[in-house]
């Protein structure tokens, strides 16, 4: 039984995603489209048009082009779309970082996508270089000026009149990293129809307008905050604030002073919106709708969100996957929980995990999605990818839900082990892996447990060696310089024994019953 969208298919224009977004460029080239929030400081559409020609040209001179990755290592600043879309216009491939990773993670995305530049912004210079050194990469460059570096604009050139060729079906213009329904981080492949065709997908049911003024706190590397923000923003003309780290009181002000219209956010802040007094001190008026993502948002959160600020507050639902939008709801559209109807072009099954039967209206199994948002698959890693997108190309999410009689989505439960850290993801095996490399750590397992701020908090459950003396502080303090803030495991429990199946797997949900 498959399931399709309320909303006929759309056409997908057969263009590079930076042909795409910069179309409303020409139309308003006087318009502010991007604004750093902290400062004021500007590019209108015409200025962000210029410095990606420019970068583009620069980069093509280097003979940066097809086959090559540019990473960037920054937080949201205006420059990061000059970055993202001078790389893809030079016909090049972009690999997106966490800025709070550590050296080792970003040493091992640099290596894994082959990158051969990074931009990145002075105060992480030194995690920059550390990691790049290990990877062997030498062109390092910030978009600030920082003393001994190189600076983006030292990479401008002669501006790129035309998007280098390719075929936007086949070439690889982003490599976010996920770690897809188990194990370590992977590059996700997202070709440029991928991405343009998901925007396409998206307006359908988002109807962003471009007397929209958007505010860009969602970080640019994750896929949420890289399309359904910054480019999908873009794509519409629309202007977007951006913030480089989230301080609600600054969100806030910078809210009311912008009039901010639409907000792409995820439930933690949500949360504060439903129930922080610092929100009665500030004009929220210009609210046309709230839209949550990446996380599961609890529905009388939803509801007190909204009618404390007057407006709309929706989900929707998706993966970096699929570009990552599947599910959206519509303006005027709310239904209490849902996460809103399938977007055009978009097929969906709900299967019985243990049956693999197809399941009718109402029914909670597994949700499969077919759809030209479909990544073409995890870097050089053929396994996961199978493992993911089968023969007939239903990529199985992992996530349990139904749909109703009115064509609304529900997700219910996870087959798959992540830990989603405020909309972040955290993979149990790699803390695994990491704990056991402890010389007092005989076992362990890492699983979710429920937090009203941040949705799930990783908890281990660890076994000690024979003899060995070692306290919950201990690990955590070795945990926490080894990998990134949202990883860092709050909580510990001493154990006996993991409970294991007879093939040795981790029992999980018995430890999480346990709670």
């Amino acid at each position: 039984m498959i399931y399709t969208s309320p909303y006929p298919d759309v056409s997908i224009p057969d263009v590079p995603i930076t042909t795409y977004v910069l179309a409303a460029a020409s139309a308003n080239p006087d318009k502010p489209a991007l604004i750093d929030g902290p400062t004021g400081r500007t590019l209108t559409f015409g200025q962000l048009d210029a410095a990606i020609r420019s970068l583009a040209g620069g980069l093509r001179e280097r003979g940066f082009g097809q086959g090559d990755v540019l990473a960037i290592l920054a937080p949201n600043l205006p420059e990061y779309a000059v970055a993202f879309h001078g790389a893809a216009m030079a016909g090049g491939t972009v690999t997106t970082l966490n800025p709070t990773y550590t050296a080792e993670e970003v040493r091992f995305q640099l290596e894994d996508s082959g990158a051969s530049y990074l931009v990145t912004i002075g105060t992480i210079i030194d995690v920059a270089r550390e990691a790049a050194a290990g990877a062997g990469l030498e062109n390092v460059f910030t978009i600030d000026p920082t003393e001994g570096a190189a600076q983006l604009s030292e990479l401008f050139g002669a501006p790129l009149g035309e998007h280098a060729p390719l075929n936007p079906s086949e070439e690889v213009v982003v490599l976010p990293y996920s770690s897809g329904t188990t194990g370590l981080p992977k590059g996700v492949m997202l070709t440029h129809r991928n991405l343009v065709a998901n925007l396409e997908q998206s307006q359908v049911v988002l109807e962003i307008e471009a007397d929209d003024v958007g505010i860009g706190i969602l970080p640019f590397f994750h896929i949420y905050g890289m399309q359904v923000l910054m480019n999908g923003a873009l794509a519409q003309g629309t202007t977007l604030v951006t913030m480089p780290r989230f301080d609600l009181a600054q969100f806030l002000q910078i809210c009311q002073d912008h009039a901010v219209t639409r907000y792409y956010l995820v439930p933690p802040i949500v949360l504060a919106l439903a129930k922080h007094p610092l929100v009665d001190e500030y004009d929220l008026s210009a609210a046309r709708q709230v839209f949550s993502g990446a996380a599961p948002l609890g529905a009388e959160v939803a509801a007190e969100a909204s009618a404390r600020i007057g407006c709309e507050v929706v989900q929707g639902y998706g993966l970096t996957e699929t570009s990552p939008v599947t599910h959206a709801t519509p303006m005027g559209g709310f239904k209490a929980g849902s996460i809103g109807v399938l977007l055009p072009n978009t097929e969906c099954r709900i299967v019985d995990p243990e049956s693999g039967a197809d399941l009718g209206l109402d029914g909670d199994g597994e949700i499969w999605i077919r759809g030209a948002q479909v990544m073409m698959g995890y870097l050089n890693n053929p396994v996961a990818t199978a493992a993911t997108i089968d023969e007939e190309g239903w990529l199985h999410t992992g996530d349990i839900g139904h749909v109703d009689a009115d064509g609304h989505y529900f997700i219910v439960d996870r087959l798959k082990e992540l830990i989603k850290y405020k909309g972040f993801q955290v993979a149990p095996a790699e803390l695994e892996a990491l704990l056991l490399t402890h010389p007092a750590v005989a076992d362990v397992a890492v699983v979710p447990i429920p937090d009203l701020e941040a949705g799930e908090l990783p908890k281990a459950f660890v076994v000690a060696k024979p003899g060995a003396v070692v306290t919950a502080q201990d690990l955590q303090e070795f945990v926490a310089g080894r990998v990134a803030h949202y990883k860092q495991i709050r909580v510990f429990e001493f154990i006996d024994e993991i409970p294991k199946s007879a093939s040795g797997k981790i029992l999980r949900r018995v430890l999480r019953d346990r709670g």
